[in-house]
């Protein structure tokens, strides 16, 4: 038994589940050893992305408004445990703490490293590109140019770019023939073809009001606009506004050969499964600490068995509407945390200090629905790390 507070400012016992899972209960196969290539196979009928978190240096001498301290080691082998599964990696986006304790000079570093290592195991990757190097307001004509100096980093690391949402631009764009020029002039420089993100303002508020409009219907075809005149140059389009309607009436109108990546961490069994009219792909944070389950769950989908996928992913729904919940933005710290508890990294420090983001009986409740899902290679070390932290606070003595 362990001792748990909950939101009340109670505590209340809970039954850590044993080592061998109980019937039905998913069982993840431990952390990929270091410099493993791929081992899973390649998922085929949906492309998979995780965006993956970063792992904080606990030992360097730094502040939440310095630097980012990362530890590369720990950072990279993440990434080799999400390619063994099968999933692609998506670098640098804001699960790794894009804007957020990670700056531009640390993400170009990140970007270039992940990219060589995918590259040496045959992982696929795809790098966010923004214009988090700009501090302070800027016009349209910096915004362009620092768009191209991220771009040029990522095509010349051999990754695949993700053109994601700009503060910047949302700050400076007065018109949605702004946002169309602006993309439109990025898009005609692409070497290959990149993922357009558009994030809500509830993962970031300074992107309210993206594509020119707080009106989502015409923020919308401002988005569809841009897309349309170059499809070519759009390998598809992510999105996370956590609509699952307003995701899926978007991609019926979406060009063909665009896909839509969904990027929306309460609703993702449904969409990608899909219908009859079609499917998501997937470009998601939650399956940073979901990663084996979730590539599991799409070796069942590929063979067709859309109910056995839904059987397997639909109970992660709740554990993932937790960590996102209000102030969604902070969902990395439950990523963090989970990471910590399943053996991928040997403490709970993030960049930025933001491992204080979260509460205790918000990771109280993390651990109990993750260790009922069967997340954790190891769930005698989850407990032990779980009543460390809890001791920390004062409730094991």
């Amino acid at each position: 038994m362990i001792r748990l507070p909950d939101e009340s400012g109670g505590v209340r016992e809970y039954s850590p589940r044993p080592l061998a899972p109980a019937a039905g209960v998913h069982q993840t196969p431990a952390p990929a050893p270091v410099g493993g290539a791929p081992t899973s196979g390649v998922l085929t009928s949906r492309t998979v992305f995780s965006a993956a978190h970063v792992v904080a240096d606990p030992y360097a001498d730094t502040t939440p408004d310095g630097p980012a301290a990362v530890d590369w080691d720990a950072t990279l082998a993440f990434r080799r445990h999400l390619w063994s599964h099968g999933l692609g990696v998506a670098e640098a986006m804001d699960t790794a703490q894009r804007g957020m304790g990670l700056d531009w000079a640390g993400a170009a570093e990140l970007i270039r490293r992940s990219a060589a290592e995918a590259k040496a195991v045959g992982g696929r990757i795809a790098c966010g590109v923004g214009t988090d190097q700009l501090t302070g307001p800027a016009d349209l004509v910096a915004i362009r140019a620092a768009y191209e100096e991220q771009l040029a980093v990522v095509e010349e690391a051999g990754a695949q770019p993700i053109l994601m949402a700009s503060r910047a631009l949302a700050a400076a764009a007065g018109s949605p023939e702004e946002y169309v020029d602006t993309y439109t002039h990025l898009l005609r420089q692409t070497s290959e073809p990149v993922i357009l993100h558009w994030l809500g303002p509830m993962f970031d508020p300074a992107l309210g009001g993206y594509w020119g409009s707080a009106d989502l219907d015409a923020a919308t075809e401002t988005f569809l606009e841009v897309i349309a005149a170059h499809p070519d140059k759009v390998d598809g389009i992510k999105v996370s506004l956590l609509d699952a309607q307003r995701e899926i009436d978007l991609r019926r109108r979406l060009p063909e050969g665009v896909r839509c990546y969904t990027g929306d961490d309460f609703h993702y069994p449904e969409l990608i499964a899909g219908d009859d009219r079609g499917f998501s792909h997937a470009l998601l944070g939650i399956f940073d600490p979901l990663g084996p389950l979730a590539a599991e769950a799409v070796r069942i989908l590929d063979t067709g068995d859309a109910k056995g996928f839904r059987e397997l992913l639909d109970p992660t729904v709740e554990l993932s509407r937790h960590l996102f919940e209000a102030p969604t933005r902070f969902y990395k710290t439950g990523v963090v945390f989970l990471a910590w508890l399943a053996g991928h990294q040997d403490h709970f420090t993030m960049v930025g200090g933001l491992q204080s983001a979260r509460s205790l009986p918000h990771l109280a409740r993390a651990y109990e629905l993750a260790d009922g899902l069967g997340l954790f290679p190891d769930p005698e070390r989850a407990e032990s790390r779980m009543r460390s932290l809890l001791t920390v606070y004062g409730v094991e003595r």
